[in-house]
């Protein structure tokens, strides 16, 4: 592998040995990009791919929702990707040109940001090799600006260009601009606000139908609610809490086929790892959510 080769690997997810880790036998690869040129409000959210690491060790290989140690289908660590600070758009393509070589091996592709703009060379990606693929965006912002601060390849602009060209469902939005919410008032996507769910939303069947088949799922960490995700680099009020995060994901990947996914916007704050640990074991937990519907492994 050439990816990240000139970067440093913190420790590997999970902390796990080389039995578990090496890349011939991974199912999953953990692609961590420290990039955050583009953020607007609190910088930092270049650290939180090492923040995850790092945290991750901490994480008992045991999962408890699922009832079994989700690392044995085997997670391969990537060092972190080198930035360039030649423009969003150039960083966009390192990330798909990685994305690539991933599919093109049989890996399911873990994304650790890093700012949300870098979704988008993942869903690139995928797009190439499955024409049909939607995306799931949980977030508090809609990001569906044309440009912010004169690119149309910002963190603030990502769910426009993936809605340009695949199907979108947005959820626990709750904050847009006036831009924002004339697009999508002549637009396909589907939003669900947060201020309209609740813990056993009624509306999640009929909502996630707009998703096809096969689904890549986008999470910025804003979505959840700052009492439990302070460490973020623009947090809003209202947002989710974590069973709710939780019920979403799982039942995407009981109805869908889940072909990779991300956690975005991790802005570490000193000294409170708990943030730092509820998205290592976000991450943890979907990729069983979505490697066991997949038939990698089974309870």
């Amino acid at each position: 592998m050439v990816i990240g080769e000139n970067q440093i690997l913190p420790c590997n997810f999970g902390g796990l040995p080389s039995f578990l880790s090496q890349w011939d036998k991974a199912a999953a690869v953990i692609l961590p990009v420290p990039y955050d040129l583009t953020t607007s409000y609190r910088a930092g959210t270049r650290h939180g791919p090492t923040a995850i690491l790092q945290a991750s060790a901490q994480l008992e290989w045991y999962d408890e929702e699922l009832e079994s140690e989700i690392c044995r289908v085997g997670i391969h660590t990537l060092p972190l990707m080198e930035p360039t600070a030649s423009g969003a758009h150039r960083m966009i393509a390192r990330v798909r040109n990685a994305a690539e070589i991933l599919l093109e091996a049989g890996k399911f592709p873990v994304l650790l940001g890093g700012e949300h703009s870098l979704s988008l060379g993942v869903v690139e990606a995928l797009g190439d090799r499955f024409p049909g693929v939607s995306v799931l965006f949980l977030d508090a912002h809609s990001d569906l600006r044309d440009a912010y601060q004169q690119s149309k390849y910002s963190h603030a602009c990502v769910g426009r260009r993936i809605a340009e060209r695949w199907p979108l469902v947005q959820v626990g939005i709750r904050s847009l601009s006036l831009e924002e919410a004339n697009y999508l008032k002549n637009s396909e996507i589907t939003v669900v606000m947060a201020r309209d769910m609740e813990t056993s939303w009624s509306g999640l069947d009929t909502t996630l139908t707009n998703l096809t088949d096969i689904v890549y799922i986008s999470v910025d960490l804003d979505v959840l609610d700052p009492s439990i995700m302070p460490a973020v680099g623009t947090p809003e009020p209202g947002g989710l809490g974590w069973y709710q995060v939780l019920n979403i994901l799982r039942h995407v990947c009981a109805r869908h086929r889940v072909v990779g996914f991300d956690v975005m916007e991790l802005c570490p704050i000193s000294g409170n790892v708990a943030p730092d640990f509820l998205a290592a074991k976000l991450a943890y937990r979907l990729l069983g959510y979505s490697l066991r519907q997949g038939g990698i492994w089974e309870n």
